[in-house]
């Protein structure tokens, strides 16, 4: 669709030729009203939602608009549902903060030839166009935007607890529809959704898929894995026995490895054992390939979950397996019986969650596992245990009937955990390649360091394999608690310039960038190596390094980077960590609590109020400072620093109110279906009597 101005007519109508996007735009001007804003169409400096409460912060501060005022917003990657011309391509999620109701009756239906879809206190609005159906409720072919919610409503899974997911079943008109795009001549490219959508169904006929092979190995001979419909593609070649299959496999390697876990087959049990078990390079399986051999296993070999586990986890160890190998298989044994019994006892998702934590529980000292297995399902362990103890009890018979194990024996199982766990875990931490959001699910945990955790943390330091997210995290923890020295600053030097001076974008997690934590750390210790470090940083390239490069003065402090700092922090710059750096380069300069030293100021004119409140609350423990550029309200961490400082007595009113409002904003108490792991209910029943306790002060 072209894109033609004027995009609106004076009142603010979308002008006859203007494009979707105009056609938004022009209606996003129109909406906003008492306690409802809108923040501007996005830029590439919204990238996130983040980026956009940060947005709104500052768009409340500069109107003068009460911090209770909701918002609406988009962001970059959500602006991606549109095209070069402006044509909507995808649903545009439309995010919030503040009241939802505000929210959804500030937004409204949408603009004219759209709809705005409320998806519910904790999701976004969905805006897309509205489009016909015919009479059997299929789209034109020729209307791109009713082809894509037709096909989004066909691969919408009825059942999301097991892999690969359900779909319902397709009606005749429907699977008619579908077939009829096939016709040759056959653009893979152009037919990508309609394969996925039937072969989700294993509805793709031997004739359709023997054409499909032929142009996926003509139009993407050396890049099979670029066609979008691949993997629907190999599952029918399986599934049709076509020799070619295999040919496919070879090629694509631990791509393929999901698709042959579907299709199992001695043949494909074979390469999946060849892909998870190290060979003389050290490769290992990632998480899908682990799963998906201990479906094939099963089978085609062993169908008991346990003793399949056990053999598989066997092989891994005699070859030397990662923990995260380990792990992935851990998780794939706890599913894989979880999924057996809500097949056998037709058992909802929530039922199901009950037997997957006591299966957790349980085998985590069942001696049927080696004890490598074991050690990873008692790190899954970890956040279950509570649940099972309290369902137990709470549920009584009817935890009896969830999982067909009654209260006394859980207890007993969730004894033998706790009597085991420690032993267990010493020595062991998160696996550093998963996400960021993953990985903070975690950092509470590091508050207080054991010997057992120093240790393994200055193992992953030293060791060559871990990536620059894992030696970011791990040396983020020993340097704030003090047990970081010369041996990391030695075990990183051969990396340093290859490896560390890599970008690292570090603007979700609560550690800095590794080579930042660096070079503080060899500031600090004087080390030879200070200087040169310092030198690159004080280069002009790469430029994406220069806002970090204030951050490396918390190393050595004096007042000359103080100084700096406190120039770059009043001058109105994007703050990605300069304000904490000055706060705690000011406490360490001066012997205080960094604490007091935020709390001094508030209210001082030039500091945003929003960055100055994140960092009051971020340095409430200095021996691990949260990092991340906004409060997260689904972290346990900001959870308990936001109580500390609501209750420090040492602090002004101010300061005080500003942890309390935080408290109150955490998703632990206004949304803890949002939290991971999931709040018992005796964590919730104790935020919620902290809440009421500062309520109950506050009226006196």
């Amino acid at each position: 669709m072209a894109r033609l101005r004027p995009a609106a007519t004076p009142d603010g109508t979308p002008a006859k030729d203007a494009s979707d996007l105009d056609s938004v735009r022009a209606w996003w001007k129109t909406l906003g009203g008492d306690g409802f804003v809108v923040l501007p169409p996005p830029t590439r400096s919204r990238y996130t939602q983040s980026d956009g409460h940060e947005d709104a912060a500052e768009l409340r501060a500069v109107r003068g608009l009460a911090t209770s005022t909701s918002f609406a917003y988009w962001h970059w990657q959500a602006h991606q549902a549109f095209d070069r011309s402006g044509a909507l391509k995808s649903e545009l999620m439309l995010y919030w903060g503040g009241d939802h109701a505000a929210v959804a009756a500030g937004l409204g239906d949408g603009p004219a030839g759209f709809r705005v879809v409320d998806g519910g206190p904790q999701g976004a609005f969905r805006l897309d166009r509205v489009t016909p159906r015919d009479g059997a409720g299929l789209p034109d072919p020729a209307d791109p935007a009713g082809v894509r919610q037709f096909l989004a409503a066909l691969d919408e899974p009825v059942d999301r607890t097991r892999l690969p997911f359900l779909y319902r079943p397709l009606t005749a008109a429907e699977a008619a529809w579908l077939h009829d795009r096939l016709h040759d001549p056959l653009d893979p490219s152009g037919t990508a959704r309609f394969v996925v959508s039937l072969e989700r169904r294993d509805a793709l006929t031997v004739e359709e898929t023997r054409r499909l092979l032929d142009v996926w190995t003509e139009r993407y001979a050396d890049r099979l894995a670029d066609w979008d419909a691949w993997r629907a593609a190999l599952h029918a070649l399986l599934r049709h026995d076509h020799e070619e299959a295999w040919d496919l496999v070879a090629s694509l390697g631990a791509r393929a490895a999901d698709v042959l876990g579907e299709v199992p087959s001695e043949r494909g049990l074979a390469v999946l054992r060849d892909l998870a078990v190290p060979g003389d390079l050290g490769r290992a399986g990632d998480r899908a390939t682990i799963t998906a051999w201990l479906t094939a296993h099963r089978a085609v070999r062993e169908p008991d979950p346990v003793r399949a586990a056990a053999e598989l986890a066997a092989e891994l160890a005699e070859h030397g397996a990662s923990e995260a190998a380990m792990r992935a298989l851990a998780t794939a044994l706890t599913s894989a019986v979880t999924a057996d019994r809500r097949r056998a006892t037709g058992a909802d998702h929530a039922t199901g969650r009950l037997f997957d934590a006591l299966a957790a529980v349980r085998f985590s000292t069942d001696e049927r596992l080696p004890r490598e297995l074991r050690v990873a399902i008692a790190g899954l362990a970890r956040d279950h245990v509570d649940h099972v103890r309290e369902e137990a009890v709470r549920l009584g018979p009817a935890y009896t009937e969830a999982t067909g194990t009654d209260t006394a024996d859980a207890l007993a199982a969730a004894d033998r955990y706790e009597a085991a766990r420690d032993e267990l875990l010493a020595g062991t931490g998160p696996d550093l390649t998963l996400g960021e959001g993953v990985l903070r699910r975690d950092w509470h945990r590091y508050r207080t360091l054991t010997a057992a955790d120093v240790r393994w943390l200055r193992a992953q330091v030293a060791d060559p394999g871990t990536g620059v997210q894992g030696l970011a995290y791990c040396l983020e923890l020993l340097l704030a608690h003090g047990v970081a020295t010369g041996a990391e600053v030695e075990a990183l030097l051969p990396r340093w310039k290859k490896d560390l001076t890599k970008r690292y974008r570090t603007t979700y997690t609560e550690w800095r960038h590794p080579l930042v934590t660096l070079t503080c750390l060899a500031l600090d210790l004087d080390h030879p190596a200070a200087a040169a470090l310092t030198a690159w940083w004080s280069k002009p390239r790469p430029a994406w390094k220069n806002d970090l490069r204030p951050l490396t003065h918390l190393g050595a402090p004096d007042e000359a980077k103080a100084a700096e700092l406190w120039d770059f922090v009043i001058s109105g710059a994007h703050d990605v960590g300069q304000l904490m750096t000055w706060v705690l380069l000011r406490a360490r300069l001066d012997g205080e609590a960094p604490v007091l030293v935020a709390d001094r100021l508030l209210g001082t004119p030039g500091i945003r109020a929003y960055v100055l409140e994140r960092v009051l609350i971020g340095v409430a423990d200095p021996a691990q400072p949260l990092w991340h550029y906004a409060v997260d309200p689904r972290s346990r961490a900001w959870w308990r620093r936001a109580q500390e400082v609501a209750d420090h007595p040492g602090l002004s009113a101010e300061a005080r109110a500003i942890g309390l409002r935080t408290a109150r904003d955490h998703h632990l108490i206004r949304y803890p279906d949002e939290l991971r792991p999931a709040p018992t209910e005796a964590e919730l029943a104790a935020a919620r009597a902290w809440i009421a306790a500062h309520a109950a002060h506050a009226a006196d």
